[in-house]
């Protein structure tokens, strides 16, 4: 199996980056091969989700979080009361990680050293992906920072990136 990381922006999608998500891990997983994200919204939400959908049993998913799961759950909980995102993103996030983390433990990769989650956990997350990753698919709404260092280490490892690009 090989695995392919599924890289995009957490906060910008719309139907056709929704689209495009579905349709590339669709042909990912019926491949046989498995996925790749850091189990935040967005694209990696859809991505996640799409796996589930065609697996049902998580095999074929990596999540790499920047904390543990306990931590990330309050992380996200406190980016919805402070109204970065609604409670409804957040509680469905967790209920993804955790169906995730149900159906295949080892699925779930947690990060037990970081206690602050901020953008130095989330870049070193990118670098855990990328090095778990035989490929990149990457989703670039707006000419995202954290897609486009993900982008650079996948190109610096050597590994294939192929690339959609958005703006919206």
């Amino acid at each position: 199996m090989k695995w392919v990381a599924i890289a995009g922006t957490w906060s910008n999608t719309n139907e056709q980056v929704e689209g495009d998500v579905r349709k590339e891990v669709s042909e990912i997983i019926k491949s046989g091969d498995g996925i790749v994200t850091g189990g935040a919204l967005g694209v990696d939400f859809i991505a996640t989700d799409e796996a589930l959908r065609l697996t049902h049993s998580a095999t074929q998913i990596k999540i790499f979080l920047p904390c543990t799961v306990d931590r990330y759950s309050k992380h996200y909980r406190k980016r919805a009361e402070e109204r970065v995102i609604s409670p409804e993103q957040a509680e469905g996030l967790i209920k993804q990680i955790e169906t995730v983390l149900k159906a295949s433990p080892v699925s779930v990769i947690e990060n037990p050293t970081n206690k602050i989650i901020d953008k130095d956990a989330y870049f070193d997350r990118i670098t855990n992906i990328v090095n778990a990753a035989d490929r990149l698919v990457a989703f670039q709404v707006n000419g995202s920072a954290g897609t486009q260092d993900t982008i650079n280490k996948a190109e610096k490892k050597g590994i294939e990136v192929r690339k959609y690009s958005y703006t919206i």
